[in-house]
């Protein structure tokens, strides 16, 4: 075997008292094809003859056990096979006990072929991401289609003392195996070693019918074992519209144990120093600042922008969070470290606030998961101000405003960090403003077209837009809006193919205005264009402005039996004015169409003018948002949906073409509806 100089990071030797003990002979004998595995190499996929795995935790370590045989029949397999990476943590040990091929029914040792590389895990450690995990990047020579691989290995985390969290609670989630491969038998085997009692929850499993069982709550004692035993097994669930069976296994404790678990840690670094003796220079600014909004949103804006976010990956589900007086004096840290700063600032003020744990990726998840701090990937500050609440995110940069204009943060639970606090859930929200607010004005003269859009927009979209227009080249800003606009004005229909920009050739874009404390940012787009009308087939020519960003797809299209639809849409206002010197069909069932939809999750209303020479429409969009649609309510939220994309997200007029043919054609066609 060929390796560099062998580390920490992993070791070949036996697995530990706690896993399987597996000898030449069981694993030959395990390796039997039948009826099951022929099917499925004859349908084309590899076929894994066993795997058994084994997580195993104890009051010192975590580990992960995993004893594998599968069929190499597919080059792709083949190849991933032959060279892949293994990502260990600090502290954490990749562990060889096995690496062996069976070929033509001989058992063949494959550690002598293995190469095995340790490098820095670089991908994780830019941009502000600190990591010391690494990379074992191993290497099997002469791996041959139709061998049967078998590789029996174990990651082995022993705690040290900053990983006092993971050596106080235990928090690992389960997740029932990849569809592709087929089992010829499937083991798993959760150990509980640890003095204190493990719960295990096991969620969206089904029944033979496919309906969800209900949730099955136990426990393990020390010594205990949790195992899952299957033959012939492929694991049948529709990754598309269902959530992938799990097990989540925690210490057993509730929400108010962990909140007076967490908070005296929290607490003890608030009482280290006061803001007036390690910043006093920011607490100068601050003291000049006579307006308490724009006390606040210097506030924000000076943690948010001024210390520079460093994400330590080996330190989040563990660490103490550092003191504000070394965060501010090094102007760096991580969440847990912005954000007590943040507070440390905010209590000077005499702003109520509190640090509160999230995880974003895992929102939906939280309201099933068993009670656990390491649920938790991320820390924000809940502010209190005004008769209103409020979530900042310290980490974020480049957000503007006073503290009712900032970006939005959308998700559902959260635990306080104070004492006796359970999990909680956010209100619905209503944004008291428009996300965006845009007037378009197309006048059709003379065969040319005169486009002018003004938009402005605020909260999370000004943020958003404020970056695009920082980082994006001019010419690619305007080729979007273009784009955007060929389908809008629907030219895709008459003249596919045609360089979008020969369409609008002069078109321009500007910033009008950029208000900070308001977070507003306005744009005006103006071109002219050549033949301004969509012409069909029969040579009828139509003036169209149809925004197709007011249909919302994903929610006509949501199709999933185990989540929720997500609710999370802006607040939008749009007026459209379509004039031409040409006279239009102002009685055109489309032109003349208004709507009004009050749905308990949002109200939408069309109302347009129109006149012999033009029409106008003003578009009014307002949400409640911050929630999931329960599914009693889900058909008639999509059926209003589809309301909106029936024509009543923009406007369109018929042109009345000139001379007594075209007049009488339109008149026929008038009695006809």
């Amino acid at each position: 075997m060929e390796n560099t100089l062998e580390s920490e990071s992993y070791k070949i030797q036996k697995p530990e008292h706690w896993a399987s003990q597996i000898d030449d002979n069981q694993l030959i004998e395990y390796i039997k094809e039948s009826d099951f595995s022929n099917k499925q190499v004859e349908e084309g996929r590899d076929f894994c003859y066993f795997l058994d795995k084994i997580y195993y935790t104890s009051d010192t370590e975590n580990s992960e056990y995993a004893c594998v045989a599968y069929t190499l029949n597919e080059p792709g397999n083949l190849e991933s096979a032959s060279a892949r990476d293994v990502i260990v943590e600090e502290n954490e040990t990749y562990i060889i006990h096995r690496i062996s091929v069976l070929r033509e029914g001989v058992l063949i040792d494959k550690i002598a072929d293995t190469k095995i590389k340790v490098l820095d895990n670089e991908n994780q450690s830019e941009g502000g991401i600190l990591s010391s995990s690494k990379k074992v990047n191993i290497t099997i020579k002469d791996l041959q289609l139709y061998d049967v691989l078998i590789t029996e290995d174990s990651r082995v985390k022993v705690f040290t003392d900053r990983d006092f969290l993971r050596k106080e609670f235990l928090k690992y989630v389960y997740v029932t195996p990849s569809t592709y491969w087929a089992y010829g038998n499937y083991k798993f085997s959760f150990i509980n070693d640890r003095k204190e009692t493990i719960s295990y929850k096991k969620t969206y499993f089904r029944d033979e019918n496919g309906n969800v069982l209900e949730p099955e709550i136990n426990s393990l004692k020390k010594g205990e074992r949790f195992v899952i035993e299957n033959e012939n097994y492929i694991n049948s669930f529709d990754q598309n519209r269902e959530i992938v069976p799990y097990i989540d296994f925690a210490t057993d404790r509730n929400w108010t144990d962990l909140s007076n678990y967490i908070s005296p840690l929290y607490e003890e670094i608030y009482n280290k120093s006061s803001l007036k003796e390690f910043a006093p220079k920011l607490v100068e600014k601050l003291d000049a600042i006579t307006d308490k909004d724009d006390q606040l949103q210097f506030a924000i804006d000076y943690v948010q922008n001024h210390i520079y976010y460093v994400y330590n990956a080996d330190e989040m589900n563990g660490h103490k969070p550092q003191e504000p007086a070394i965060t501010y004096e090094n102007k760096q840290g991580d969440c847990k470290a912005k954000s007590v700063l943040l507070k440390t600032v905010l209590d000077y003020i005499n702003v109520d606030s509190s640090v509160v744990l999230v995880n974003f990726n895992s929102d939906h998840y939280i309201k099933h998961y068993l009670p656990s701090l390491l649920t938790f990937n991320h820390v924000i500050v809940k502010i209190n101000y005004k008769d209103e609440t409020y979530f900042i995110d310290a980490t974020t940069r480049d957000e503007f405003g006073l503290i009712e204009n900032r970006g939005f943060i959308y998700f559902l639970h959260y635990l306080e960090v104070k004492p006796n606090k359970q999990l909680e859930i956010r209100k619905p929200y209503k944004f008291p403003y428009y996300g965006i607010t845009e007037k378009v004005n197309l006048t059709a003269q003379n065969l040319k077209g005169d486009l002018n859009l003004v938009t402005t927009y605020k909260g999370n979209r000004a943020n958003y837009m404020r970056k695009y227009f920082k980082n994006t080249n001019k010419r690619e800003i305007i080729d979007s809006w273009n784009n955007f606009l060929f389908y809008t004005l629907n030219y895709s229909g008459d003249r596919e193919g045609t360089d979008i920009r020969t369409i609008f050739n002069d078109a321009s874009i500007e910033i009008v205005s950029d208000d900070k404390k308001l977070n507003e940012f306005t744009i005006q787009y103006k071109t002219n264009i050549e033949n301004p009308y969509f012409t069909d087939q029969q040579k009828n020519r139509f003036l169209m402005y149809f925004d197709r960003n007011v249909v919302k797809n994903n929610a006509r299209d949501f199709i999933h039996k185990d989540l929720l639809f997500w609710h999370n849409f802006d607040n939008e206002k749009y007026e459209i004015n379509l004039q031409t010197d040409q006279r239009i069909d102002t009685e055109e069932k489309f032109t003349i169409q208004e709507s009004t939809i009050n749905n308990p999750y949002f109200d939408f209303t069309s109302r347009k003018k129109v006149t012999k020479n033009g029409a106008s429409i003003v578009v009014d969009f307002k949400p409640l948002v911050n929630l999931e649609i329960p599914s009693a309510d889900f058909e008639k939220f999509r059926n209003d949906h589809h309301t909106i994309a029936d024509s009543n997200f923009g406007l369109g007029i018929d042109i009345i073409e000139q001379g007594l043919l075209n007049l009488l054609k339109f008149n026929f066609k008038k009695r006809l509806k």
